[in-house]
């Protein structure tokens, strides 16, 4: 199992509130992208990943199954950051999406919040592993939009749901398996409000290792504008 990680404050945010979590003793990887004002949103990220590692690690240790561990570890780092926000009034009402991959074996478990993403890339082609709780997303289900239209919509960046709002929170989980050489990216939505998958899999098809595909893919992101932290992970399973 190899891994690449890249974290960029992009062209025009002065600060990055974008927050990635390596962890290859338990095998998660996750990344987190925050919101709030006075380094608020750098908060939550940070604070929601730390939390997630800590009680991922200890739940496992102890015997949980690992889909009920990442649930339950997501909804205390929620928990964490709600009560935090509450303490602090520069802080209220700051969060954060999660993306959350817990590789185990052969299996790879998917927690998500929010709009970061998670997709696989194997036999030249790439699959969205994870859905976007965003208004748009809410939209293209409903069949009131495309996802050509959804790409391009100027409510894009409305969150239906984010860690840290609210003291109770439901976590989305998938499931997968997964087989050597299978890619795993997981990325903030600096990336993908900018790149379709298609342009994803071709610039990491064409790219000579997980490092270089994750410059490439940041080069290609900052030279369409770079509005955004992006902060990206690159899984060889």
């Amino acid at each position: 199992m190899r891994w690449a990680q890249i974290s960029n404050i992009g062209l025009v945010r002065a600060l990055n509130e974008d927050s990635l979590c390596i962890s290859p003793k338990t095998g998660l990887f996750a990344v987190a992208d925050g919101m709030g004002g006075h380094r608020a949103g750098e908060v939550a990220s940070s604070m929601a990943l730390r939390v997630l590692e800590r009680e991922l690690g200890r739940k496992l240790a102890g015997g949980a199954l690992p889909e009920k561990a990442l649930v339950e570890s997501i909804k205390e780092a929620n928990r964490s950051v709600y009560e935090l926000s509450g303490r602090n009034p520069e802080w209220a009402g700051m969060g954060t999406t999660v993306t959350a991959c817990l590789k185990r074996g052969r299996e790879l478990y998917v927690g998500q919040v929010g709009d970061s993403r998670a997709y696989l890339i194997r036999d030249g082609v790439i699959t969205r592993l994870t859905e976007d709780h965003s208004l748009v997303q809410e939209l293209v289900k409903n069949g009131g939009i495309t996802e050509e239209q959804a790409f391009n919509h100027p409510q894009r960046n409305v969150l239906t749901r984010a860690l840290g709002i609210e003291l109770s929170l439901e976590v989305d989980l998938y499931r997968f398996q997964v087989v050597p050489g299978n890619l795993i990216l997981i990325c903030t939505d600096g990336l993908t409000k900018y790149l379709r998958p298609e342009e994803i899999l071709l610039t990491v098809s064409n790219s000579p290792d997980l490092e270089a595909s994750l410059q490439n893919l940041l080069a290609r992101a900052l030279a369409c504008g770079g509005s955004d932290n992006i902060t990206m992970i690159l899984l060889e399973c």
